[in-house]
């Protein structure tokens, strides 16, 4: 028994220090945004998608490219337009015709089948375009002409978005924004990062990335994951934290009165992936109150939609959600 936990433990170590490798290589050029970073791991390390949101030239791009990079995986970007169809994203069927002058339909995958997905600025596409990753977000395959494809594993999809007061973006869906493990919010760089952004893009080239994740590392990863341990009595809090946000079963006066809807089971379920994913970056096989706090808003403030009147008094959901970090 003490040789097996030895052997985890060890296991469990080695996988860790890679993670901090992992980073390593991304900061060669990415500067700061480290928070935005772990974010982007624990979404990966849960099995979960990630939507990255802040105005252009703040590396959201680059940041995912870096990642992709450090990662032995397969990796496609999308970049979404206007007039981007779903066939684009999903592929598509061609006649395709043998020696014996036999014709039959072909199906074509699109860019969509990789392990890691960049989807570049997704709400310049309207909805309907938007809407063909549902299926893949959900439930890992693409359904064609009666016909199931399977994702390879591991698949995750990093998508970035513009603000929407931006001009030529359209609102995602809120079914889809559900299916988002993270909501990731990128701000402004410091005075003393920026400083180094300026050295790093105008002077040499920096090094190039090297890939320090396997596909096979990273599947034990996320099975790792759910062998991490949380109490009953933190899934209790979940629970209750995740009910308070409803209107109809909240006793929170902002709540009340500032929120539409609520968020649904499936943000518990984000809160209590996230939070063994936290745990087990930071080498714990046990989730504690601080790796709740730590993934709190971005795993539900995007599953919290405001009314007419939070929207007139320019609360945000992260407003609303601030309170609730003092009582986990």
């Amino acid at each position: 028994m003490d040789k097996n936990l030895d052997k985890l433990e060890k296991e469990v170590s080695g996988l860790v220090a890679k993670l901090q490798t992992l980073k390593q290589e991304v900061h060669k050029v990415v500067v700061g945004q480290e928070e935005v970073m772990d974010q982007l791991i624990i979404g990966m390390l849960a099995g979960g998608h990630v939507l990255l949101e802040g105005l252009p030239g703040l590396a959201k791009t680059l940041m995912i490219k870096s990642l992709a990079k450090a990662l032995s995986l397969d990796f496609n970007r999308i970049q979404f337009t206007p007039d981007l169809m779903p066939t684009d994203i999903l592929g598509t069927e061609v006649i395709e015709q043998d020696e014996s002058g036999h014709k039959s339909f072909k199906y074509i995958q699109g860019p969509v089948f990789t392990n890691v997905l960049l989807a570049d600025e997704i709400n310049r596409t309207p909805p309907k375009t938007q809407a063909a990753l549902l299926e893949v977000m959900q439930e890992y395959k693409v359904t064609y002409a009666g016909k199931d494809y399977r994702m390879d594993r591991p698949f995750f999809m990093l998508a970035t978005q513009n603000p929407l007061e931006q001009s030529g973006t359209f609102p995602l869906p809120e079914a889809q924004v559900d299916r988002f493990l993270l909501y990731v919010k990128i701000g402004y760089p410091t005075e003393q990062e920026e400083e180094e952004i300026l050295k790093l893009t105008t002077g040499k080239m920096p090094d190039s990335i090297k890939a320090v994740l396997k596909g096979k590392e990273i599947i034990r990863l996320q099975e790792l994951v759910r062998e991490v341990f949380i109490s009953d009595d933190l899934i209790k809090a979940i629970s209750q934290l995740v009910r308070s946000t409803r209107p109809d079963t909240s006793q929170v006066k902002q709540v009340i009165d500032y929120v539409d809807f609520g968020a649904g089971p499936r943000a518990g379920q984000a809160v209590i992936m996230a939070a063994k994913a936290h745990a087990l970056m930071n080498g714990r096989f046990s989730v504690t109150p601080g790796d709740i706090k730590a993934i709190l808003l971005p795993a539900l403030r995007h599953r919290i939609l405001l009314n007419f009147k939070a929207e007139s008094e320019k609360k945000t959901a992260d407003n609303l959600l601030e309170p609730f970090l003092k009582t986990i």
